[in-house]
């Protein structure tokens, strides 16, 4: 069998693994992961803390007992609920935080069973130094239409309607989950981390062609709590801007159809 290590250089090669296994722990998994990835904690958020406690507190030698115990049950559960029905050649590339003992106890199991699993060299810490580098990058291979106007222009439905006719956009307030504005906080809809929200713009940056406009929608620095990777706000800044007009009555009866929800329930408001 081939070695067991994995070194992704290049986002593109994690597609040649069938699956990507995040195995760290639920809240680890909620804050970033990579899109499409899986979550098979083995250890979940309770255990980690308890085990790591225990590490400090007491000594290593407990800690690894009972984390043990914790990650061999904890595999045996995902093995029988996920992956029996997996073919012998199936290939899954296994992480952690830094690629350690985490993942290399999935990796080794699944290994003796005999799939060509993989461990990531680096983990989830390698991965987040290559989104870091392809967002400093990738922005300025493409080619921005800015579509810029007043508030209540309804600048994001042309954004959509230019998506419909089959021209490449960027949706920067769908990825961050807010409106833009100072009221575009969205109900029950939280924005995600920062280090999600840039795994998300990669991967939609990634799907795009630089030989052809991308249009986008004007938008400052930050969205929300979201700080907008400077690459990309520099290149939308050079880019050709489209200015929408129209008027305030027009713009007011805009806003008030598309806050609707702060009519309906004003106290929401004291969540801007």
């Amino acid at each position: 069998m081939k070695r067991d290590i994995a070194t992704v250089e290049r986002i593109s090669e994690l597609r040649s693994f069938d699956q990507v296994i995040d195995v760290r722990s639920p809240a680890e998994f909620a804050d970033d992961h990579i899109p499409g990835s899986i979550n098979c904690p083995v250890l979940d958020n309770q255990q980690r803390i308890e085990i790591g406690t225990l590490y400090k507190q007491v000594s290593p030698f407990e800690a690894k007992k009972l984390g043990a115990a914790y990650v061999s049950a904890n595999i045996a559960r995902h093995l029988q609920a996920q992956f029996l029905d997996r073919p012998r050649g199936w290939r899954p590339l296994i992480l952690c935080w830094r690629g350690g003992q985490r993942s290399g106890a999935m990796t080794h199991v699944l290994r003796r069973v005999g799939w060509d699993a993989q461990q990531l060299e680096g983990g989830y810490k390698a991965y987040r130094r290559l989104v870091v580098e392809n967002l400093g990058e990738i922005p300025r291979q493409l080619q921005f239409r800015v579509l810029c106007g007043a508030t209540g222009s309804a600048k994001s439905r042309v954004l959509q309607a230019i998506a419909r006719l089959g021209e490449q956009v960027l949706d920067l307030e769908d990825l961050a989950c807010h409106k833009g504005s100072v009221l575009g906080v969205l109900p029950d809809s939280p924005q995600p981390s920062q280090k999600m929200f840039e795994s998300r713009l990669l991967t939609a940056l990634r799907a795009l062609d630089p030989l052809r406009p991308v249009f986008v929608e004007a938008e400052s620095r930050k969205i929300g709590s979201l700080q907008v990777p400077a690459a990309l706000i520099e290149t939308m800044r050079a880019g050709e801007c489209f200015n929408i007009e129209a008027s305030f009555a027009a713009r007011v009866d805009f806003l008030l159809r598309d806050y609707d929800y702060f009519l309906a329930e004003p106290e929401r408001l004291n969540a801007c």
